[in-house]
């Protein structure tokens, strides 16, 4: 039996995302070749091995892996929803809005001696809050313009709220005590660097919480391919489908900000090169575009590790590095490609 063409796309990205996975997992300050990091994995390494494999490094591994996941599927339904090609979450301002929550939170209820004053837990709350505030604003100036509503107007608010944000958590910088400065820079450039286990679940959660919304609008996401007009004729509902879409897509950029900061372009790019190398209406597409958002985050994060050692570069400082380029080629190249 052949395999069909949406298996032949998938096996070999997911055959690269566990080889940098491996790759990435024995990269640190004492290298461990593959053969060391497989053993530790299945519980046959030494002991220190296994420590610094599960203890230390998979947990960056896993939330760079998830995060890229979530951020991407985010791009994905918000490019369908708005039915233009350079929305993603950093763009329409939702990361931003999600990473100006976080400093608030923190600015708000952290003491002199930079320990919260509240669980830590509220903070993916946070998080949610800015972003749902944001692209709430986005959606209302746009449906309110006189000229009338259109992609482009959307993608020109996304961009002023986005600047209004960034230029809100600078100013909580400059008039906040010097310990949340460190803080603040790392919601700005984004890192996963500090990764826990715990950081592992709570986005791994909030994937599969948005797992069933994805899986019963699958056909209508083909549908919002249409034209609005002909997708009601199709029978979709369109308002509820796109209110559900975009609140699935803060979730999702939200729930990954709170953990490792604004790490942009991968809601960007990521769709694209899964709408390229995939095709966007063959069966697989978002997870296709999941495995690409995983390889950007992780790769730039892993490129972020050995670019300057003994420093560590934030993964967020490189995924347009890494993105940027791809993107550009694929606007080049992208017209010799079809769905």
């Amino acid at each position: 039996m052949k395999n069909s063409p949406s298996l032949s796309t998938l096996l070999p990205a997911f055959l690269l995302l566990l080889l940098l996975t491996v790759v990435a997992t024995g990269i640190g300050s004492s290298f461990l070749p593959p053969e060391r990091v497989i053993a530790a994995l299945a519980g046959q390494g030494a002991r220190m091995d296994e420590v610094i494999v599960w203890k230390l490094r998979l947990p960056r591994v896993v939330l760079a892996i998830l995060v890229g996941a979530a951020l991407a599927l985010a791009g994905a339904l918000l490019q369908r929803v708005v039915r233009n090609p350079m929305a993603s979450p950093s763009v329409l301002g939702i990361t931003d809005g999600a990473a100006m929550g976080v400093m608030l939170f923190l600015w708000l209820f952290s003491d002199q001696a930079n320990a919260l004053t509240v669980s830590i837990h509220w903070q993916p709350t946070a998080a949610m809050t800015g972003a749902a505030v944001f692209a709430g604003l986005v959606m209302v100036l746009t449906s309110i313009d006189q000229g009338g509503s259109s992609p482009l107007k959307l993608i020109l608010y996304g961009i002023a709220l986005a600047a209004l944000a960034k230029a809100a958590v600078t100013l909580l910088i400059i008039v906040g005590p010097v310990h949340r400065a460190s803080h603040a820079l790392t919601w700005l450039t984004g890192s996963v660097g500090a990764a826990h286990w715990q950081d592992v679940a709570v986005v791994g959660a909030g994937l599969a919480l948005g797992l069933p919304v994805l899986i019963a609008n699958s056909l209508p996401l083909r549908q919002l391919a249409l034209d609005p007009q002909s997708a009601v004729l199709t029978g979709l509902p369109l308002v509820r489908t796109r209110f559900a879409l975009l609140g699935g897509a803060v979730f999702l950029t939200a729930i990954a900000v709170a953990h490792v900061g604004a790490i942009g372009f991968v809601g960007l790019v990521a769709p694209h090169v899964a709408r390229v190398f995939h095709g966007q209406f063959r069966s697989g597409y978002l997870l296709a575009t999941a495995v690409t958002g995983s390889l950007l985050v992780l790769g730039a994060d892993t490129l972020a590790r050995v670019i300057a050692p003994p420093l560590e570069l934030p993964a967020g400082a490189l995924t347009a590095l890494v993105g940027a380029p791809l993107f550009l080629y694929l606007l080049i190249k992208g017209r010799q490609y079809h769905a």
